[in-house]
């Protein structure tokens, strides 16, 4: 996992570990090699000098086209969206997903891409010093210039982000695999499936042992699975962390509560 900021860890691996939050007992192996088999398929169309825009259309195509890829419109708000297995078995995901299985791909053929983390969207940016553009992977792998992408920008988030390029430089991929974590700590929060929010947030913590927000909700997440004492721990680092938090005196009075529900035990 990337939770120590290891960029060396591969991404498709990254998130197939996450995935195990829904999947415990899933293969990695399997699903890395069947991007793999994607990978050779498509070298079998292409080729190492073929211009960048060629080579765009042709993995379009066959991603698009021949295997059937697709933005989840339907069911956008599914974990399964957010589980690279299951977007290789469904070939559906959400946009963040998809560009990794892009990206995955492009990088095995050699082919430059990287992820960038739009509010509310993700894209991803082919670059081989010759060409380069925007690709929606969640509508079609459609190419987008600068200029489409501010407009998009403003569209879904009323943000220029020319005059704030932050958010058109590429991220880590230890930045990806925390937002894939987000993504999915807000559908357990959806479907109000606090268990696999907990382990979500058990690798969150990991990666982001500073986070003091996510050791709160852990911890009032802890106190739903019937485990006090964990959850005292959590809220106690909360405000160690955030000595003059707004909620503090709500807090130290749950934390209250909470020890004499221990003392009572013994």
């Amino acid at each position: 996992m990337l939770v120590n900021r290891n960029e060396n860890v591969p991404l498709d691996v990254a998130l197939l570990q996450i995935a195990s939050v829904e999947y415990p007992d899933l293969d990695v192996t399997w699903f890395v090699e069947v991007l793999d088999s994607y990978a050779r398929e498509l070298a079998e169309t292409t080729h190492t000098g073929m211009r960048g825009e060629e080579w765009l259309e042709a993995a379009n195509s066959y991603l698009y086209g021949n295997l059937g890829f697709r933005g989840n419109q339907d069911d956008y708000y599914n974990a399964r969206n957010s589980c690279l297995n299951d977007v290789l078995a469904e070939r559906t995901g959400i946009p963040l997903t998809l560009c990794v299985v892009y990206m995955e791909i492009a990088r095995r053929l050699g082919r430059e891409m990287s992820g960038i983390g739009l509010p509310r969207h993700f894209l991803a940016h082919y670059s081989d010093g010759r060409y380069s553009t925007y690709v929606d992977c969640f509508h079609g792998g459609r190419p987008m210039t600068t200029e489409e992408v501010r407009d998009f920008g403003m569209e879904i988030a009323q943000i220029d982000v020319v005059e704030h390029p932050q958010y058109l430089a590429p991220v880590t991929k230890f930045q990806i695999a925390v937002r894939t974590l987000d993504n999915l700590r807000h559908v357990y929060y959806l479907k109000k499936d606090y268990a696999k929010a907990v382990r979500v947030l058990d690798l969150y913590l990991a990666a982001k042992p500073g986070a003091a927000e996510e050791y709160k909700q852990r911890g009032f997440l802890l106190l739903t699975q019937k485990r006090p004492a964990e959850a005292l721990r959590d809220l106690q680092r909360y405000v160690k962390l955030l000595p003059d938090a707004e909620d503090r005196s709500q807090v130290e009075e749950q934390m209250q509560y909470i020890r004499s529900f221990l003392r009572s035990l013994n």
